[in-house]
C-alpha cells in the first residue's frame, strides 16, 4: 500500500502533512508577464487556444472584445492591460483564453500560457505587498521551489 507521501502529486508543493483538508483549494495557474497568477480553480470552466475574437467598440482597453463559444457570447479581458503592462502580440496570432463562470457570469480572461492546477492551503495565502498590489491581486503565496503565485480575486474580475 502506497502511503499518502508517496502517491502526492507533485504538483502539491506547497501542502504540508498536517494541513486540514478543508483549507485546500485547488488553483489554476499561468504566467502573464512573467509572473505567475493562480486564480481559484472552481470558476474555470475550460481552457480555450486560438479562438476568433470579434473586436467591439466602445468599449474599455482591457476588453480584447467577444466569442461565440457554443452560442454563448463570452466577453474576453486580457489581463495584462487590466493590470497595465503592455499586450502580449504573438507573431503567430495565438491566444489562450480561460474560461470563467464567476456566480453565474461567463467570461474568458486572455493568459500568456496555462501552467498547472495546484492544490494551495488558504492559510499559506498572505496579502499583496504594497509594490505589488495590483487591483486583481488578492494574496500570494510561496512555492517550495521559491516562485511566488500571485492570487486573483475573482470577484473584481467579474465587476469588470
Amino acid at each position: 500500500m502506497m502511503s499518502n507521501s508517496n502517491s502526492a502529486d507533485s504538483n502539491s508543493d506547497i501542502l504540508e502533512e498536517n494541513a486540514s483538508v478543508e483549507n485546500i483549494k485547488k488553483y489554476l495557474t499561468f504566467i502573464s508577464d512573467n509572473h505567475i497568477f493562480g486564480i481559484d480553480a472552481s470558476y474555470v470552466t475550460e481552457i480555450i487556444i486560438n479562438h476568433t475574437i470579434t473586436f467591439l467598440p466602445i468599449v474599455p482597453y482591457y476588453i480584447k472584445g467577444i466569442i461565440n463559444l457554443r452560442g454563448q457570447i463570452i466577453p474576453i479581458i486580457d489581463i495584462r492591460l487590466k493590470m497595465g503592462k503592455p499586450e502580449n502580440i504573438k507573431e503567430d496570432g495565438s491566444n489562450c483564453i480561460v474560461v470563467l463562470n464567476i456566480d453565474g457570469t461567463m467570461l474568458g480572461i486572455m493568459v500568456d500560457n496555462v501552467q498547472q492546477v495546484l492544490d494551495i492551503d488558504t492559510k499559506k495565502i498572505s496579502p499583496p505587498t504594497v509594490n505589488n498590489c495590483e487591483e486583481l491581486v488578492n494574496g500570494m503565496v510561496t512555492l517550495s521551489d521559491g516562485s511566488t503565485v500571485l492570487t486573483i480575486d475573482c470577484d473584481v474580475i467579474k465587476r469588470t
